[in-house]
């Protein structure tokens, strides 16, 4: 499993509408292969910002599989409107013997 870590700041004014584009946006990513889970968290001292954690089964179902299909333009399509600069991406992994 890959925990994919995506930090997201949306504009000022388009907080409720990237929320609903998110509803939109989560059914494309919930299809693609090798997708587990998706949570979103918004900032609490930085209401722009938004956490995304999305589960993958492997790093490149992520960064291939995802990333290269024409699912991913169609996901963009749906929250990259509500987008204040690019999300910072990052992932990782389990560590041994802890859960």
């Amino acid at each position: 499993m890959i925990l994919e870590h995506a930090l997201i700041t949306v504009r000022p004014d388009a907080h409720a509408e990237f929320e609903v584009a998110m509803t939109k946006a989560r059914e494309v990513i919930a299809a693609a292969h090798g997708f587990g889970s998706l949570r979103l968290l918004s900032g609490v001292e930085s209401p722009d910002r938004y956490l995304l954690l999305v589960e993958w089964d492997s790093l490149e179902d992520h960064t291939t599989g995802f990333r290269e299909s024409p699912a991913f333009l169609e996901w963009r399509s749906h929250i990259g409107p509500f987008f204040d600069g690019q999300p910072e991406v990052d992932h990782y992994a389990p560590v041994a013997g802890l859960p």
